[in-house]
């Protein structure tokens, strides 16, 4: 390697195993930046640039009153445009969509007076002010010419269309401010009514309810007194999941067994006790069910429903790929998971066909929730994580991201359910991410994907976040109504009623058959007493 050669760049992005030595030949002279340095500067100027603009835009009198998720998304759509002196940023008489805030600098305001033949000097604005505020609200034909006044003006510029697309029309924010009080009532009647399921009065409620008042008398420390191990159904560095069931009934479990040394060689005790809480607080029938955790010395383990219809992984490498129906109906499952979990302001971040299940019906249920997080609407997070294959562009840059990250993910999972294989793959994951990072535009699509499938995945991985589907002002909605879903019977999605393309035979709630066979387990891990566990 000669001289401006980088080397080891994955490890400013998370921690991994060097994949080569470099050795130095001659006296040499490095630099030399840690993951640490790297990635505290990406998110505090990232942050400290929101909260300029963020600020720039409360002080504007046609935005002050909107609620912060909404100034939080303009803050999104906003572009710098940089301008010299002398130059024209608007002429008088021309039509306009574009509204601009000046971030440094200045310009001056001149105007067609009668009785002089050169426009008039009217005003000076500085740092702060803005123009063009009538343009977001309709087609505007500009009443005065804006000029530069100082070389290196910077204006932030937003234009109608984005700020349509992802706050709505300046209508319906005046709208939003009054309805804003009914919308939240309306919207916890909504969540209310969608974390009853099953409904408490059923038979399966009250089975349900008999179940879990039974596991909870189970010892906290000791779970196999009441639990049996019928099989493995997976396994990974973190440990084991297990088929188990009650000991004197045919009822079986999921139990995920998690090496309590693992957790602290890899410090994930945080997404342990993150995935807990947030499974403990979700209700829906597309996202796998919490019942309890146990531990002991060696393990934290979680008791989840067990889905005996196997992993969607296993079925579509078995199938090859998926035909367009199949692949409709376990998109339109994640889709009622995701609108369920970002309507909680969950981000879910690990979207893959091995993090899919199939339960007895053959409908899809999203597990292993390590990765997923609340964060609310209109806030970032900052953590690199995801599979190479399915993270988006915002967090291999280290820019911040939110909801939109899972719309990227699941225009992933469209293109691997329809072909057998990710549109970004590659022999290691910095050419993956350099793939990701040059976008869905460089992809070849096979014929086998269909012209509104194809447009859907397009849209859902755009490189700028602010134009996904799904992550403009509708949210989820918005992709629910696009061309591909056209017919489809969500009532009997949600309902359980439709009958899915991927149910398979089971011989009772023992059967494990569709799961790969795991070998026994011979390794036994050390104690770990250090207590991060104490509240598990």
């Amino acid at each position: 390697m000669r001289p401006e050669t980088a080397f080891g760049e994955l490890a400013i992005l998370y921690n991994c195993q060097r994949t080569a030595t470099v050795k130095a030949l001659t006296q040499c002279h490095i630099w030399a930046l840690d993951r640490q340095s790297f990635q505290t500067i990406m998110m505090q100027t990232t942050q400290a640039t929101y909260q300029e603009y963020f600020n720039f835009l409360r002080s504007v009198s046609l935005l002050q009153q909107l609620p912060e998720e909404k100034l939080a998304k303009i803050v999104d759509c906003l572009e710098v445009e940089y301008f010299d002196e002398g130059e024209y940023i608007i002429r008088e008489g021309e039509e306009g969509n574009t509204f601009f805030i000046i971030a440094k600098g200045g310009v001056m305001v001149t105007q067609s007076t009668e009785g002089f033949a050169e426009p008039q000097h009217i005003k000076s604005l500085g740092v702060g002010d803005y123009f063009g505020e009538k343009a977001l609200i309709s087609e505007d034909v500009r009443s005065a010419n804006i000029v530069c006044s100082e070389s290196n003006t910077q204006c932030l510029v937003v234009d109608r269309e984005n700020f349509n697309q992802m706050v709505g029309t300046y209508e319906e924010l005046q709208l939003h401010l009054k309805e804003y009080v009914k919308q939240l009532s309306r919207s916890d009647k909504k969540r209310n009514a969608l974390t009853v399921s099953p409904h408490a009065d059923s038979t399966e409620g009250r089975e349900l309810r008999r179940l879990q008042e039974k596991i909870a008398l189970i010892p906290h420390h000791q779970p196999f007194k009441s639990l049996e191990v019928i099989a493995t159904l997976g396994m990974g560095g973190f440990g084991r999941v297990e088929l188990v069931k009650l000991r004197d009934e045919d009822v079986t479990f999921a139990l995920k067994c998690i090496k309590k040394k693992h957790v602290v060689d890899t410090r994930q005790q945080e997404h342990i006790y993150s995935e807990k809480n947030i499974l403990q607080h979700t209700s829906s029938p597309f996202i796998i069910r919490f019942f309890r955790t146990f531990l002991d010395n060696k393990f934290v383990y979680m008791l989840v429903e067990v889905c005996l219809g196997g992993e969607l992984w296993t079925v579509l490498r078995d199938m090859s790929y998926f035909t367009e129906p199949t692949a409709r109906f376990c998109t339109c499952c994640v889709l009622e998971a995701f609108d369920y979990l970002h309507s909680l302001g969950i981000i879910y971040r690990d979207l893959k066909p091995e993090n899919l299940l199939l339960d007895a019906k053959g409908y899809v249920k999203m597990t292993d929730f390590g990765f997923a997080k609340k964060i609310g609407v209109g806030k970032k997070t900052w953590t690199f994580c995801g599979t190479p294959e399915y993270v988006a562009p915002e967090v291999i840059l280290n820019k911040g991201h939110d909801f939109g990250a899972d719309c990227w993910s699941l225009g992933i999972l469209v293109f691997e359910l329809l072909t057998g294989n990710p549109p970004f793959s590659g022999s290691d994951p910095i050419k993956i991410y350099t793939m990701v990072l040059h976008g869905i535009e460089k992809v070849d699509f096979p014929k086998r994907i269909g012209r509104h499938p194809d447009d859907l995945i397009r849209r859902l991985c755009r490189i700028n976040p602010v134009e996904r589907l799904g992550n403009q002002k509708s949210g989820i909605i918005d992709i629910k109504k696009h061309k591909w879903f056209q017919g489809f019977n969500w009532e009997g999605l949600r309902r359980h009623k439709l009958p899915s393309p991927l149910r398979r035979e089971l011989k009772g709630p023992t059967d494990h058959s569709h799961f790969d066979l795991f070998p026994p387990d011979t390794d036994e891990p050390p104690d770990e007493l250090s207590g991060w566990d104490k509240d598990f």
